[in-house]
């Protein structure tokens, strides 16, 4: 049994004008216990979306309007909002917000943080809990004594250590990093992508980390999900998607990667136009307006989100169990 299983799951936000916009759409795709999967793709995806679908903190305009979670076989999204709330959010699974500045309270101390998350889902006294959380600051690399700061006091970096620190206040299976290093420079972007890593092997637990950068996704994951407006597009394990990358789209988001040895060879490579708006989804593939092997079929027709081997899953026309081929 999987860890996490999500079946054909979609989520809307509701617009003034009473047309949805499409974030998520039938994504389907099942994580196990210890293992890592990076989700990438451009802003507006729907990559936040789903995170926040799994954490059940979706903004009031949004809905999901079909689909299944399974944690441990279990479908969360049947639990009742109280009992979500106490036996899975933050106690089972977790999640590590973009910008830390944002995602913790400014006027309290970090440690006070960290021991309310304890304490509101475990019976142990505020001693054990504030004792746990200096063992999480040691675990991630900060000071101790520098639990009784408050969050202004932390630079960037240490911000993010504090956050990352918090999300495993309650020993969760699944930790869900959401563009873990966004506003951090390039040097503590690597130290927290070692630490993610680091505490992922270490603790066991599963880990999915969204990010727009699908370069970071090989320093941390084991499997990757590339999403496009809102869909799945192809899924594999990271070795097979970075070396044969089988969609157009995938294929455009490797190339895009700075290389000092592609450099030599060829310019940087861009994927033209941009991510279609999301109230009216172009018909068909939705990555078709911007597909270099785009035919008729593109347009009339939603591919299939069909397995091509042991480990890899894609949803492209002209792609089966023999690889990519675009009709000539």
């Amino acid at each position: 049994m999987p860890l996490l299983e999500v079946k054909n799951l979609s989520v809307h936000y509701m617009t003034r004008s009473g047309r949805p916009v499409r974030a998520v759409e039938n994504l389907s795709f099942t994580l196990e216990k210890g293992e890592s999967i990076g989700i990438a793709g451009e802003s507006g995806c729907g990559k936040t979306t789903f995170a926040a679908a799994i954490m059940r903190i979706l903004p009031d305009n949004a809905k999901i309007i079909s689909g299944e979670i399974y944690l441990n076989g279990e479908n969360i999204l049947e639990y009742p909002e109280e009992r979500f709330r106490k036996e899975i959010r933050w106690s089972k699974i977790s999640i590590i917000f973009q910008g830390a500045m944002n995602a913790l309270n400014p006027i309290i101390k970090v440690g006070d943080q960290i021991e309310e998350a304890i304490t509101l889902h475990e019976d142990i006294s505020r001693e054990e809990a504030w004792q746990r959380g200096a063992d999480l600051f040691q675990m991630v690399g900060i000071d101790p004594s520098r639990i009784n700061n408050y969050p202004f006091e932390f630079s960037g970096g240490m911000r993010q250590r504090a956050m990352i620190a918090m999300a495993l206040a309650c020993r969760p299976e699944l930790v869900i990093a959401d563009e873990p290093t966004t506003a951090l420079d390039v040097t503590i972007q690597a130290q927290i992508l070692e630490l993610l890593r680091e505490l992922q092997e270490s603790l066991g637990m599963s880990l999915i980390m969204i990010t727009h950068d699908i370069s970071a996704i090989a320093e941390v994951c084991d499997r990757t999900l590339i999403m496009y407006a809102g869909k799945a597009v192809e899924l594999g394990s990271v070795k097979d998607i970075f070396l044969d990358p089988l969609h157009p789209y995938t294929v455009g988001l490797i190339n895009a990667i700075p290389s000092i040895e592609r450099a030599k060879q060829h310019k940087l490579m861009s994927i033209p136009g941009s991510p279609p708006d999301l109230v009216d989804p172009p018909p068909g593939c939705r990555f078709h307006p911007r597909c270099p092997y785009a035919q008729e079929i593109c347009q009339e027709k939603m591919p299939e989100w069909k397995q091509v081997s042991e480990t890899r899953w894609v949803a492209c026309h002209f792609v089966d169990e023999n690889g990519f081929n675009p009709p000539t």
